[in-house]
């Protein structure tokens, strides 16, 4: 740090910084709590909705920098909220509203941090953190305040010390921090969109009972199922095959959370049994890596993640694209999905080339690394749900799922005679196929 720095500091009244492990800061005024963080730092590139990003669960132990210069323009909305409250661990923005205004709001983005004990600041460079996050990678950080009356390099010194102190996302079980299934029976209402055809009609024409094991979720996924006639029965992340069972469930869903996929071993386990047993299943981002190790692959980290609500994502088969809302830190390794598996990745991300879903050949079951339900982004892909429910009410494949496909004749081992039979115990020729032979003209 620089005499030009103080002065800087100084211009621009900074009572704020907030610190990279590798020494690189940006000043700023502090809003919000009035307390220091530490944790990753990440971007994200909706230009919509602080207040869905704030409340997402998956950004536990996260920083967020909002790359949209005016943030907090419409206030706090109680339908906005995706959880009982913020998660992410500070807020860093360019412009915050000083006069936000509109007719749901009922608090601003300011008091709803300070009430909920999250700092925020403001005046940042916002453009230059970006870029120096896309150059180098996502990293560690802490955020606080400057005091006038201490000597500046120190405390920015200390703030740095704090960066390179914090403890890593993979360090940390961050699911058994936000997996709270108690908390959904108190969602806020939301109007969801359809993929197709009368919401009130497909609720009218459906009793499926779906279990979804809660890693963290977002309140739209739930509102989606609910919405197309589902009874949901919320489960912990923990959750056992005794307790599925317990349900009724005719079909799962594995929701998205925060955290490192490899940290999910139990998920992974239970993923398994529940694919041996046959029964539908869809997994949601950290779902989706779940389901990825559950067929014997692998993850890794990507360099600065996936956070926005326009992400391209293309179904190689149909050549067809999506634009989705995104926001994870890991990737299921394409290389590591064997044919044995079943498996098949179905969807891939355009900007980077990484896996967007999976897809079973020969069992109802896929997964997107991606957010069908938006909040924030576009609602073009809230069809998935449709496609899963369908899955549930009449035997297809995931595969088949995934394109809405009628079902298919069934050669031993795989869908329409296509793929290698699976080498898992249990995933052969059971109950699934039976019943799904039985409804496939000769």
């Amino acid at each position: 740090m620089t005499d030009g720095s103080l002065e800087h500091a100084r211009m621009i009244e900074a009572d704020g910084c907030l610190a990279l492990e590798d020494g690189r800061t940006f000043l700023g005024r502090v809003f919000g709590a009035s307390v220091q963080a530490q944790g990753e730092i990440v971007f994200n590139t909706s230009m919509a909705g602080y207040q869905e990003i704030l409340t997402d669960p998956s950004y536990r132990g996260q920083m967020v920098v909002l790359t949209h210069p005016q943030i907090g323009n419409y206030g706090i909305q109680q339908q906005a909220a995706e959880s009982s409250r913020p998660w992410a661990t500070a807020l860093i923005v360019r412009d915050l509203a000083a006069t936000p205004n509109h007719w749901l709001m009922v608090d601003t983005l300011d008091h709803f941090l300070r009430e909920a004990g999250v700092p925020g600041l403001q005046g940042v460079d916002t453009r230059a953190l970006t870029r120096h996050l896309r150059t180098y990678g996502t990293m560690r950080a802490a955020l606080g305040s400057i005091e006038a009356n201490d000597g500046f390099e120190e405390q920015v010194a200390r703030l740095v010390n704090h960066a390179c102190r914090a403890t890593a996302l993979s360090d940390q079980n961050l699911v058994a921090q936000v997996s709270l299934p108690d908390t959904l029976r108190s969602r806020a209402d939301r109007q969801v969109a359809s993929g197709g055809g009368s919401m009130s009609e497909l609720k009218a024409t459906r009793t499926l009972k779906i279990a979804v094991i809660d890693c963290g979720i977002k309140h739209n996924i739930v509102r989606s199922l609910v919405s197309r006639g589902a009874q949901v029965s919320m489960l912990g992340w923990m959750a056992t095959w005794e307790e599925i069972e317990a349900t009724g469930a005719q079909g799962v869903v594995i929701s998205n959370g925060p955290g490192d996929p490899i940290r999910m071993a139990g998920a992974a386990q239970l993923t398994r049994e529940i694919l041996q047993r046959e029964l539908p299943l869809l997994g949601i981002c950290l779902g989706h890596q779940v389901m990825g190790l559950a067929a014997g692959g692998t993850t890794s980290r990507l360099k600065f993640g996936h956070h926005g609500g326009n992400h391209p994502v293309q179904d190689p088969e149909t050549g067809r694209v999506y634009i989705t809302s995104q926001n994870h830190e890991f990737q299921v390794d394409a290389a590591s999905i064997r044919d044995s598996s079943g498996f098949e990745v179905s969807l891939l991300n355009l900007n980077d080339g990484s896996v967007e879903g999976l897809a079973h050949r020969s069992l109802p079951a896929f997964s997107v690394q991606y957010h069908p339900e938006g909040c924030p982004g576009p609602q073009d892909n809230q069809y998935l749900f449709e496609r899963f429910l369908d899955m549930v009410e009449r035997p297809v494949t995931g595969r088949e799922a995934l394109h809405g496909r009628s079902p298919s004749p069934l050669a031993p081992g795989g869908s329409g005679g296509s793929g290698p039979p699976t080498s898992i115990e249990g995933w052969g020729e059971g109950a699934f196929h039976r019943r799904r032979s039985s409804m496939v003209e000769p």
